[in-house]
């Protein structure tokens, strides 16, 4: 809670008395900033943070989206009951459970970056993630063992979502934390372009498996192809991340080599990730961080995840035909993310976000009833019109969200948060459309479920504060040359009096 004002708390006559002494209270109350504790940011390591977390952020979803779009051969592969619906429900259900475990992550990993350093976890992450990936192009066919290819494969999956628990909030606030205060958005926005990469490079090795193997040869072994490549990557993923320094923040954080001063008093000395202490005091900006991350979320499956499913199972394409289509959606949305990014540190994170959601209020049924015509270009325009509405949120929410929490708590309030509504509303968005779709019989249920959770997503932007511009939670601010530092400390100079 910020301190009283010592007019308000005083008698006003005794502050008309003695100005000089009330005047020296508010001093020490809010002292200036000094040259010292303004972080100027190294462009070249700014650069390689950005690289690093980006391409861990891309073996995650290149991870996540091999499972997607091979979701009916998998299927086939470990849950053969002759019934198509119960095989795909039975294979996004196994989608489904690495979620259920990522708040678990999120809680077991995010606490630990905030004591330990976002590096040390971001490097552990990455080699669970890998390890859980390979792993998984390694198990035996249910014709082979039976059930316990299920269970194995339930299994791997589980881990990947734990491992996955500490990977977006750690990797948001590595950027978030590394990144110039009027610049986070831009720099944010290359973790999501991360997500693009890592999808466009799922859906195009499908792609190129579906096309060049039949469907035996994909069910016999093609399927494993994508699981072993993650191998390969995890190692160069962990390379990277093992060659950056510590973020600034967190050295100032943890007393290391910058040192902040007596102007960041409120930044604590020492990083306790306590979960009492996550879900005791900030609660309610948990509560908008789960609201903002489950609208977003929903969405983002349902366009990335479960649209190539939805084409080949709902409306009978081919599933080359689904894929090859939203490989040039995400390319398109790759080209014009890092100037969303930007827009967001020009005009603000919620008049970007305010624009997602209310894309897809408005444009999810006309984009779902143009997807069902029959034709290329109808599907086409369809989806663009929710990957628009996307990308204002891809573009724009990995510098909102680590702006949300302070930064002795931000790595694992972010991933507490991030993973439980990851949990409940991301990873079972395929599941629960698909059940919908089955109960209800209406293939325009996808849009409907994407308008309900923009309108909670719409609510939640109106309640968060603006922070495009400004210093993160308990960190001095970031600016990017020596000049703009002496310009701030200038700025907070009192006017020369004659």
């Amino acid at each position: 809670m910020a301190a009283p004002d010592p007019h308000q708390a005083a008698d006003p006559e005794a502050v008309k008395r003695h100005p000089t002494l009330f005047r020296a209270i508010r001093k020490r109350r809010n002292p200036r900033l000094r040259r010292t504790d303004i972080t100027v940011t190294d462009d070249a390591a700014v650069k390689r943070a950005v690289k690093a977390a980006s391409l861990g952020n891309a073996m995650e979803w290149f991870d996540f989206g091999i499972y997607s779009y091979l979701a009916v051969t998998i299927g086939h592969v470990f849950f053969p009951s002759g019934n198509e619906t119960t095989q795909l429900l039975s294979s996004f259900a196994t989608f489904a459970v690495a979620f259920l475990v990522r708040p678990l992550g999120g809680m077991f990993f995010g606490p630990m970056g905030d004591k330990v350093g976002r590096k040390k976890v971001l490097a552990l992450t990455m080699i669970l993630m890998a390890v859980s990936t390979f792993a998984i192009g390694l198990i035996p066919s249910h014709e082979t063992i039976g059930i316990g290819a299920a269970a194995l494969l339930i299994f791997f999956r589980m881990l990947q979502g734990f491992s996955t628990g500490g990977e977006y909030g750690g990797a948001s606030t590595f950027i978030a934390e590394y990144a110039p205060d009027k610049r986070r958005g831009f720099f944010g926005s290359f973790l999501e372009f991360g997500t693009l990469a890592g999808y466009v490079g799922a859906a195009g090795l499908v792609t190129a498996l579906y096309a060049l193997l039949n469907d035996a040869q994909m069910e016999a072994w093609g399927w494993r192809i994508p699981f072993l490549v993650a191998g390969p990557l995890g190692l160069v993923g962990l390379y990277l991340r093992l060659r950056l320094d510590e973020t600034p923040a967190f050295q100032k954080l943890e007393g290391g080599t910058a040192h902040a001063t007596e102007a960041a008093d409120h930044v604590e000395s020492t990083a306790k990730g306590d979960l009492a202490k996550i879900f005791r005091q900030y609660w309610p900006t948990l509560i908008l961080c789960i609201c903002l991350v489950g609208a977003y979320n929903i969405t983002d499956y349902m366009l990335l995840s479960y649209m190539p499913t939805y084409l080949s199972d709902e409306l009978g394409y081919s599933e080359t035909h689904g894929l090859l289509i939203l490989l040039a959606v995400m390319v398109f949305l790759m080209t014009i993310i890092s100037q969303v990014g930007k827009l967001s540190d020009r005009f603000g994170r919620k008049p970007l976000l305010m624009t997602g959601m209310l894309g897809f209020l408005f444009l999810s049924l006309p984009a779902f009833l143009l997807i069902r015509v029959d034709g290329i270009l109808p599907i086409t325009i369809g989806m663009l019109m929710l990957g628009l509405s996307l990308v204002c949120m891809l573009g724009t929410m990995s510098a909102a969200l680590p702006a949300l929490f302070p930064t002795n708590v931000r790595y694992g309030s972010l991933s507490v948060g991030y993973n439980l509504s990851a949990s409940i509303f991301g990873g079972t968005t395929p599941l629960v459309i698909t059940a919908l779709i089955s109960w209800t019989g209406s293939n325009l249920m996808p849009a409907y479920y994407a308008m309900a959770a923009a309108l909670v997503g719409l609510i939640a932007v109106a309640c968060m504060k603006e922070t495009a511009q400004q210093p993160l939670i308990g960190s001095p601010p970031s600016v990017e040359t020596d000049e703009e530092a002496a310009e701030l400390v200038q700025s907070q100079a009192p006017d020369p009096k004659f």
